[in-house]
Formats: structure tokens, C-alpha cells, sequence
């Protein structure tokens, strides 16, 4: 494999104390659970590629996403209250980005596409809540708050009829960002 491929594919170690220190645990797929290769994870380093990490197994939980780079304490960086459990790489995806959100749940009310970064979708769109999505083309990131803040879901092509069956009840999404290439 040449490292143009590795690259490709995204490599994230995961360390069991702060400061990459203690039993490690190197991975270049999707985990559903690590309670298997180690107890705990307090700091990690990603190699190459886009991650979303989860604070409980089965991609559940909160959600942060990490590009390449050290994070020797990531729980007081991200203000994470428990340590990784899962995550889920995330595939490079070259041309053009597709979402449509929906006001309501079932793809119910207003709508609008998009097809590029979103900072604040009550002034672009007037819309003051997304409950349902479809995402046509690419990876984004979905935040509670405008500008980019708050918690974040990952939304990777396909019908989301309600993001409160997800368990994301009485969450309010905000502002959309494309995940670029330009993290690998």
C-alpha cells in the first residue's frame, strides 16, 4: 500500500492517559466499540484523515470531530466529560456537496438545499429549526449553534426523517459545514 492510499484512508492512535502516554490502540476503520482494546482514552493523535469520535460505544453520544493532529488532553480542549468509546472514519469525498434540511420532522415543512458552508441558517433561511434532512452528495457537520459552535452530528448521505429518533431530542441545528479534503 503506498502512502498516497494510507493517507487516503485516515489513521487515528488513541492513548489510555494524557499526553499520549499508557497502552495504545492504532486504528484505520470504524470502531464500535474500544472498550475491547483498552478501559479508557485520554488523548489521542490522528495521522492522516477525518474522524468523529463518541463518548459511548455504538457511535452514540456526543459527537466531536478530529482532523489530523495531536490532542494530548482532548477533554479539556473539547469540554468532553467522558472519554472516547467509538469512532467512525470519515471517507474523502471529491465533487460537488448536497444537503436538503427540513423545518419539520418526515421532511415536513420548509425546505431549502444547500450546497455550501452554512454559519447561520435563521438569517440566510428565515428557518429557526431543522428536524429532518437529506443528504445528497458528501460529509457535513451539523451544529447546535450559528457560527459553527456548540455539539455537532455527522450526516453522511442518506434520508435522516428525525433527528429526535436519532436521540437528538430538543436539539436545535443552527449552521451546516461541508467536511473538505482539505483535512486529509
Amino acid at each position: 500500500m503506498t502512502n498516497t492510499s494510507m493517507n487516503m484512508r485516515g489513521k487515528i492512535i488513541f492513548y489510555e492517559e494524557r499526553n499520549f502516554q499508557g497502552r495504545h490502540y492504532e486504528c484505520m476503520s470504524d470502531c464500535s466499540d474500544m472498550s475491547s482494546y483498552m478501559s479508557r482514552c485520554h488523548s489521542c493523535r490522528v495521522e492522516s484523515g477525518c474522524f468523529m469520535v463518541y463518548d459511548r460505544p455504538n457511535y452514540m453520544g456526543n459527537q466531536y470531530f478530529m482532523r489530523r493532529g495531536e490532542y494530548a488532553d482532548y477533554m479539556s480542549m473539547m469540554g468532553m466529560r467522558d472519554c472516547i468509546r467509538s469512532c467512525r472514519m470519515i471517507p474523502m469525498h471529491r465533487g460537488q456537496f448536497r444537503m436538503k434540511i427540513y423545518e419539520r420532522e418526515n421532511f415536513g415543512g420548509q425546505s431549502y438545499e444547500l450546497m455550501d458552508d452554512c454559519d447561520n441558517m435563521m438569517d440566510r433561511y428565515h428557518m429557526n429549526d431543522c428536524q429532518s434532512c437529506h443528504v445528497m452528495d458528501g460529509h457535513w457537520l451539523m451544529y447546535e449553534q450559528p457560527n459553527y459552535r456548540g455539539r455537532m452530528m455527522y450526516m453522511r448521505p442518506g434520508e435522516y426523517r428525525s433527528f429526535r429518533d436519532m436521540g437528538m431530542s430538543g436539539m436545535r441545528w443552527m449552521s451546516m459545514r461541508r467536511i473538505m479534503d482539505s483535512c486529509y
